[in-house]
């Protein structure tokens, strides 16, 4: 099984839950915006616990990043991951993954689910080719929404924050729900990527289906 041990290069948090790594990049280690790879500890006993975080950064970058969310309270891999700082060692194994770009769509990301998306984003953005993509993405508050200002200067008007529990004054909560993505839904509309908890991807997949969507033109993580 491939395996690099990496340093940790730089962290910093994104938001009061979201902790991006930025890594030393292992010779000859490649990917595609959108996939990730297992993740351990360099540390005695945990080792072999591994766990899948997407690639954020692009491939041509010369570091790695992730921007992982951390879940408090149960001892979890993530909150291991608050104790890890500049110096300290990951280690990465073989990269996976289904979803990636395959033209012109409309994206629904759910909380964490937007990583895979950042990497994409960017690439596009890179390569001149944003335009006809469309971002949906749920959050509880506006607290929660991962890279905000970098969403908004990358996709302007077609990002588009859905909060279920909003907090400035007067603003009502609301959900993805088939009416909306019959919204954003066009003519132009090539493909639909969801990523997500397993149920939000479930239901907005059977959304998608509803709308007319082909199968094969949804892309999630299989």
């Amino acid at each position: 099984m491939e395996k690099h041990i990496v340093k940790v290069l730089k962290t910093e948090f994104v938001t009061h839950n979201v902790k991006r790594f930025t890594l030393e990049k292992p010779a000859r280690y490649s990917f595609i915006s959108g996939q990730a790879t297992d993740v351990s500890l360099n540390k005695p006993g945990l080792e072999d616990d591994l766990h899948p975080f997407t690639f954020t950064c692009l491939n041509t970058d010369d570091h790695l990043e992730f921007t992982i969310k951390i879940y408090k309270g149960h001892n979890g891999f993530t909150e291991k991951l608050l104790d890890v700082n500049v110096g300290d060692e990951l280690i990465l194994h073989e990269v996976f993954g289904a979803i990636n770009y395959q033209g012109p769509g409309l994206f629904i990301a759910g909380g964490a689910g937007i990583t895979p998306f950042i990497s994409i984003l960017r690439q596009l953005k890179r390569d001149d080719k944003l335009a006809g993509n469309v971002l949906l993405f749920a959050n509880h508050t506006e607290q929660d929404v991962i890279l905000k200002d970098e969403l908004d200067e990358m996709l302007a008007g077609n990002h588009i924050d859905i909060l279920s529990e909003p907090t400035s004054p007067g603003a009502q909560g609301s959900r993805i729900d088939k009416a909306l993505i019959e919204r954003f839904l066009t003519d132009k509309t090539e493909y639909a990527y969801v990523c997500g908890p397993d149920e939000f991807v479930e239901i907005m997949k059977n959304y998608l289906l509803e709308s007319g969507l082909p199968e094969e033109h949804i892309v999630i993580e299989q």
